[in-house]
């Protein structure tokens, strides 16, 4: 059954959360570059239940262009992921959140692009349009919890070049791939009151560059 986009809802996801024990690898990974992305919830299509933004990248970009992508990018010099986070929220997507807005944040994910990725959970409070900027984002989709959390969205396979398992989140006839599948996967184990770790999941190697 959907969730109601309302307080209660609002409520109930921080404190699962608050519940979650959540892994950091800053000081096992000093190489790799920080990032932050945002699991923005807002409110489903049509006004039904809650869903999470998703966008796809401009194909311009020099780096993973035109692929499927959670609102994020690299931390500025002496930015913490929330702040990342909350800024690429209003750089893409022309959303203005504060740290009030903040549910709660989930594991570190290192990337094979050298990145270690900070997810941050984020209620979208304000009623403000979704602006996407052009030169980041070519679209914004609005993927209903009822989809992240179906019996089959998500499944795993393996690759030659990696002893990891790669996992896939199915959209509407597509397969999304880590890091942002892993992220979302998490997300749905959070929900469910799950501690998963998503860190040894794999990504595809088109992602590796």
């Amino acid at each position: 059954m959907a969730r109601s986009f309302d307080d209660a809802t609002r409520r109930n996801i921080a404190e699962l959360c608050a519940a979650f024990t959540r892994q950091t690898l800053g000081q096992d990974a000093p190489a790799l570059k920080h990032a932050a992305v945002a699991i923005a919830l807002t409110e489903g299509e049509g006004g039904n239940g809650v869903a999470l933004l998703l966008t796809r990248r401009s194909a311009n970009l020099r780096s993973h262009s035109a692929q499927w992508a959670l609102p994020g990018g690299r931390c500025d010099q002496g930015e913490t992921p929330v702040q990342a986070a909350l800024r690429e929220l209003q750089e893409e997507l022309g959303l203005g959140l504060g740290e009030g807005d903040v549910l709660g944040l989930l594991d570190d994910y290192p990337t094979r692009s050298g990145y270690l990725i900070t997810p941050v959970v984020v209620w979208v409070s304000t009623r403000a349009a979704i602006v996407p900027n052009p030169a980041e984002v070519a679209s914004v989709h609005r993927i209903a919890l009822d989809d992240v959390e179906a019996e089959a969205a998500f499944s795993f396979t393996t690759i030659p070049e990696s002893t990891r398992r790669v996992i896939r989140f199915h959209l509407a006839g597509q397969h999304i791939h880590a890091p942002t599948a892993a992220l979302i996967y998490q997300f749905r184990e959070v929900l469910a009151g799950r501690n998963t770790r998503v860190v040894d999941l794999e990504q595809p190697v088109f992602a590796w560059k």
